[in-house]
């Protein structure tokens, strides 16, 4: 295929404009790395099956949630968080009643894009991304239900919040996270919901910039 003289000088052209906006955006960036640590609270929605009598109910919980974040330009960037606590699922059906305490871990990555306001110190943002969730009963758990084993649930990740800062590199941080995922059954056929249920983690906590 024959490109024109003024295709490829329009190409060039549009290479070029792309890498002095990156350049520039990237200058108005002071600091492109962040970590964080927050506390966080977690809440997963009840769950019912459709087609039999089982139900779930998994415990609030608190816990951690560490991060590090990479912000490209003033508005764009990426992040990867894990986080942790332990937790109850609470299963109800025919035959009874299940309760399965396990580590509770999640590992998530997002792209991250940070909203322009007009208030200094305050920077609102709003991330989007995908994950694991990996349920891991523990010890005691594992006696009392026999058959039951880690699992790892595939997740979307949906969010916001705010970076306040306090000083030229450290500030507080609030945000909320959301996650959708398949409920777990830790692989026993007697605990497949098969739904796709919902877990809300609100977190404050610090940041540190570099």
């Amino acid at each position: 295929m024959i490109v024109s003289k003024n295709a490829r000088l329009g190409l060039l052209t549009a290479i070029a404009a792309f890498f002095v906006f990156s350049t520039t955006a990237m200058a108005q960036v002071e600091h492109h790395s962040q970590v964080s640590i927050q506390g966080t609270a977690l809440v997963t929605k009840d769950t019912n099956s459709d087609s039999s009598p089982l139900s779930q109910r998994t415990t609030k919980s608190g816990g951690f949630l560490v991060g590090y974040s990479y912000q490209f330009n003033s508005w764009a960037g990426a992040e990867g968080n894990y986080g942790y606590t332990q937790n109850t699922l609470n299963t109800a059906g025919s035959f009874g009643q299940s309760s399965i305490r396990s580590d509770f871990h999640e590992i998530t990555g997002a792209f991250v894009a940070h909203i322009p306001v007009n208030a200094r110190g305050v920077r609102p943002y709003a991330l989007a991304g995908a994950g694991a969730l990996v349920f891991n009963p523990t010890d005691d758990a594992r006696r009392i239900n026999a058959g039951i084993d880690r699992q790892t649930k595939a997740t979307f990740v949906y969010g916001g919040g705010v970076n306040f800062d306090i000083a030229h590199n450290f500030g507080v941080r609030a945000e909320y996270r959301g996650f959708v995922y398949k409920a777990p059954d830790f692989n026993l056929g007697n605990l497949n919901l098969d739904k796709v249920t919902h877990l809300a983690q609100p977190s404050v906590g610090f940041f540190f910039r570099f």
